[in-house]
């Protein structure tokens, strides 16, 4: 098998005949008419250096289930449900007993580590391209050691389900959903998305 510089070499004799046997034709000098060498047509075999770049997503893939032994046939679609009357649910509710560790859907990076008066303890979790953002949120409490900018691996243990922020306390559940960013890539910002057909599609 040809190593790369015997590929390149070669390929960049058969474009010097060419153009020298072209040159001749028409009665010019092979080496005045090697000046217009495609240098296109040999760089292209020359391999890239560098990491390669993650693709960016279009769709979110088929994701982990988050709660840790829940059944994906008990799910249930309630993501266009309207709470308090007025506001869109945008999120799947999860039920499962407090506690119940809540494992990462995918790989990714967590972004942010954050409480609030209507999620209580949430995380915020990157995919790797940085398309969308995973958001988990009344968590009872993060696990041991979780930290802003930690990697994770699809399956890693994050947290366990809770009631904390406006979650009724009797009904423990993880609210789950996905956010589509935008070109600013802000954690907070972006177009929801209904995670329901990536976690039926398990």
């Amino acid at each position: 098998m040809l190593t790369v510089k015997a590929t390149i070499l070669l390929a960049l004799a058969s474009t010097l005949a060419a153009v020298g046997i072209g040159a001749a034709m028409k009665g010019k000098t092979p080496r005045a008419a090697a000046t217009a060498i495609p240098v296109a047509a040999v760089a292209s075999l020359v391999p890239v250096k560098g990491p390669v770049p993650v693709a960016k997503a279009t769709t979110p893939p088929a994701l982990l289930m988050p709660v840790q032994g829940y059944d994906v046939k008990n799910l249930r679609d309630n993501f266009d449900e309207t709470r308090g009357g007025v506001r869109k649910h945008e999120a799947l509710d999860i039920m499962a007993p407090r506690g119940t560790p809540v494992v990462a859907v995918d790989d990714g990076v967590v972004t942010k580590l954050f409480r609030s008066i209507a999620g209580g303890i949430t995380i915020y979790q990157y995919d790797r391209s940085e398309t969308f953002v995973y958001y988990y949120a009344h968590l009872d409490r993060y696990a041991d050691g979780l930290k802003e900018g930690q990697v994770l691996k699809r399956g890693d243990v994050i947290g366990y389900v809770g009631t904390t922020g406006n979650a009724p306390a009797n009904a423990p559940h993880l609210h789950f959903t996905i956010f589509e960013l935008g070109p600013e890539k802000k954690w907070w910002r972006g177009k929801a998305v209904n995670p329901f057909p990536y976690l039926a599609a398990r």
